[in-house]
């Protein structure tokens, strides 16, 4: 029986280099292969119908462009190295993408996604490149490198840095950071307390100088030039002293520590990242400059986020990144002032990937690349399920559904504002450690805004050329949110519903709570809230005031678990197949709901069995159904 063969699109982005350079020919191959389609600025591809063959490609300005069919990503790199180069060694395969798509539709917007990528080598465009704290905390040296790859490539990289952590979130710089904020409340709360105050002050003192410490450890670790090394010191030891000098003025004037406050204090979490950043580069001689967001928007004194907020702050952004003449911007992932506060305004930790995105529309650039120590989005958590796949392309509705659900993907205003701009802004999520590995793209589908998309570059007329067997629908990924409780509220009041649900999210309003999944009836509510950031007094307390309200139950220790896909609403009986395989291994389900979206299904679930139902799904649904 023969194999089943699948369609990959495959692109060569320096093969008009090489073959001016080393004269390298291709092979003609199947001389009845469909015809190629060619519009407008789109390089030629076609599809081969023949195994081991990649008939009429034709190298155009980008590169050559294919589409070819073969049983695996492996042998294509054969079919590349054998049939198509004639001499071995002239071109370095670490640059071969390789994207396998499912349908035409799919095939087309990955396609452009990737050559808006590809245009830089031409028009020397923008490309925004966000490191996260890990990346930057581990693999400063790998940032660098990239950054300056990007650079020798053609590419204008515009660099966002996240504050630096070493490993786990709680030890990060941001995390200290929030630490010295709440010792500073406890400080002002307390006037009439001077001892416990300067107690409580040279705790946060030996807070700043750890800090510090750290900074200027990594800096003398990495930076090998004594005069960039020297002043790159005094520049940190004078951030954390301007730091030190804040907080000292705010206990001496008893000053209000509010929101606006707390993020001052963050920032410098931001700062010190890029002034490590900026040594970096200058040590690779790579001119840098560091461009400081935090107080870039002007204030208006409002509360409230304007509606025309973000577009105001990144046309500042922009005309600011824009001042560095070319040298590298390196820019804080932190940008202010943000009415109300960046932190609490409902953006909250995440904000350096809406600030790439920000910058990327204020430079009018294509592509944000997201760079993390991962391949990139997962069918799951790769740390939970040995078997999770890479996705190569996700929607960004899905993507969005799988950071509110647990996984840390990219922030949910990043995606709406990236589909939302002008041209529209492609997200590549790629591995620091892997920087020529395929990544994957997040690109809209018929259930995002598409309108600007320049999906007119393909002559429908031309589509059968590239025509594909429908695959199997299956949902995209699978993950799970922990530190949950459950809060079941039983009306005692033979009241409207409406008055008992008024009360109760009164009640959560007032305690600054938000509810993750919720279930109702006329006279019963179930709550599944993220408790995570919460003691247990205030647990206690937010039980207390339901009680006024009606019987309340609360069920702590639970996890979340959401299938997400764009194709659930499509694929009868999902639910029924999730909730199945969940009950013939004895794993409680408390609540079930489904997102209006219809993107997700989830369920809450013992924390306890979290990561054994999560594997029984992933290998279930998507081991098994594997394409």
């Amino acid at each position: 029986m023969a194999t089943e063969l699948k369609e990959y699109l495959v692109i060569i982005p320096d093969l008009p280099d090489v073959l001016a350079k080393r004269q390298v020919l291709l092979k003609p191959h199947n001389q009845d292969a469909a015809p190629l389609v060619k519009a407008g600025r789109v390089p030629f591809f076609g599809s081969t119908l023949a195994h081991h063959s990649a008939e009429g490609q034709q190298v155009a300005e980008n590169g050559t462009v294919m589409i070819i069919k073969a049983e695996s990503e492996e042998e294509i790199r054969e079919i590349i190295r054998k049939d198509i180069f004639t001499i071995e060694g002239v071109w370095d395969f670490g640059k071969l993408s390789i994207w396998p798509f499912k349908t035409l539709q799919q095939f087309v917007l990955v396609y452009l996604a990737k050559l808006a990528s590809m245009r830089s080598r031409r028009d020397n465009s923008w490309v925004v490149q966000k490191f996260g704290g890990t990346s930057i905390g581990k693999f400063p040296d790998k940032v660098a490198e990239i950054v300056k790859s990007a650079r020798l490539g053609g590419d204008r990289p515009a660099v966002i840095c996240s504050a630096r952590s070493s490993g786990k979130k709680v030890f990060g710089t941001t995390s200290r950071l929030l630490q010295v904020y709440r010792t500073l409340r406890g400080i002002v709360a307390i006037t009439q307390d001077p001892d416990m105050q300067e107690l409580l002050f040279d705790r946060l003192r030996s807070i700043i100088r750890d800090i510090r410490d750290d900074q200027v450890a990594t800096v003398q670790m990495y930076i090998l030039r004594q005069d960039i090394r020297d002043e790159t010191i005094r520049q940190i030891t004078a951030d954390c002293q301007e730091l030190l000098d804040y907080t000292s003025a705010a206990k001496r004037f008893n000053l209000d520590i509010n929101g606006k406050a707390k993020d001052k204090m963050v920032s410098f979490g931001e700062k010190l990242s890029c002034r490590l950043m900026v040594a970096m580069l200058r040590d690779r001689d790579i001119p840098a400059e560091y461009v400081d967001l935090s107080d870039i928007v002007p204030s208006n004194n409002l509360d409230q986020l304007r509606p025309d907020f973000f577009h105001e702050a990144a046309a500042v952004i922009g005309k600011r990144v824009e001042a560095c003449n070319g040298r590298v911007p390196v820019i804080t992932g932190f940008f202010g002032a943000v009415p109300g506060s960046l932190i609490d305004s409902g953006i909250g930790r995440g904000y350096s990937d809406l600030c790439a995105v920000l910058v990327a529309i204020g430079l009018h650039a294509e592509r944000v690349q997201i760079w993390k120590e991962v391949d990139g989005i997962f069918t799951a958590d790769p740390r939970e399920v040995p078997d999770a796949r890479c996705l190569p392309s996700i929607t960004p509705s899905e993507a969005a559904e799988l950071t509110f659900y647990g996984s840390e993907v990219i922030h949910h205003l990043a995606l709406s504002l990236a589909i939302q701009a002008k041209p529209p802004v492609s997200i590549f999520v790629k591995n620091v450690q892997k920087p020529w590995g395929q990544g994957t793209v997040v690109v809209p589908t018929d259930g995002d805004d598409t309108s600007s998309w320049p999906i007119d570059y393909l002559d429908p007329s031309d589509s059968d050329s590239t025509s594909s067997t429908a695959l199997p629908k299956m949902p995209t990924a699978v993950t799970i949110k922990r530190d949950i409780t459950i809060f079941n509220i039983l009306s005692n009041k033979q009241s409207m519903s409406h008055g008992f649900f008024v009360k109760v999210f009164t009640i959560l309003a007032e305690h600054d709570i938000s509810v993750d999944l919720i279930s109702t009836s006329e006279v019963h509510v179930s709550m599944a809230i993220n408790s995570s950031n919460m003691d247990p007094s205030q647990i206690k307390n937010v039980q207390c005031r339901l009680a006024e309200e009606g019987e309340v139950n609360v069920l702590p220790d639970m996890a979340i678990l959401s299938l997400v896909g764009a194709e659930l609403k499509n694929m009868t009986g999902i639910a029924g197949k999730m909730f199945a395989i969940l009950g013939e291994q004895d794993v409680n389900i408390e609540m079930i709901s489904q997102g209006a979206s219809e993107i997700n299904i989830s369920c809450v679930i013992p924390d306890k069995d979290a990561t054994r139902a999560l594997n029984m799904l992933h290998d279930e649904l998507f081991t098994k159904n594997a394409i």
